[in-house]
């Protein structure tokens, strides 16, 4: 879905909706860092990487600065630019992106972000985009940015 789910009125979730999918996926697509550079809180920053594994004991501190989450950004997209597409890759890629639990706690707040579907690509083979990520934000100068995460976690975590 292109367009905001949460109406203006929502200021909180809809900053936050516009700065983990609209401008995070425009960013990623063309990967361009300064798009989403100011979207973190760099001096508290932790990214937890799950891997895909549905087990927490496995998960690891994959980005204990928020430059190391950058370079692997940075990566992630340039490798996804080479990739060859069967249909509108902005289209698929928020066809593909689910974001509508938001909890907020004051200036706090826990974002659920999917991936669920796959993208076409240009030999109809299917990229699968398959995994979740909590978000946890904080207002910072009436501003909502990411302080860190815990992504690549499969949708249905193993018990």
């Amino acid at each position: 879905m292109k367009t905001n789910p949460f109406p203006e009125s929502d200021k909180d979730r809809h900053a936050i909706w516009n700065m983990l999918v609209d401008r995070d996926t425009k960013a990623f697509l063309s990967a361009d860092w300064a798009m989403v550079a100011d979207d973190f809180v760099e001096d508290c920053f932790i990214g937890i990487d799950a891997g895909r594994i549905g087990n927490p004991d496995a998960w690891r501190l994959g980005f204990p600065t928020l430059q190391a989450y950058r370079d692997e950004w940075l990566r992630q997209a340039h490798e996804f630019q080479k990739l060859t597409w069967g249909e509108d890759i902005e289209t698929a890629f928020f066809r593909v992106t689910v974001l509508r639990d938001i909890e907020i706690h004051g200036n706090v707040a826990l974002v659920h972000k999917k991936f669920f579907g796959g993208i076409v690509k240009s030999d109809g083979s299917s990229q699968p985009m398959n995994w979740q990520t909590l978000y946890y934000c904080r207002k910072v100068n009436d501003r909502w940015k990411i302080s860190g995460f815990t992504g690549y976690m499969p949708h249905y975590l193993a018990t």
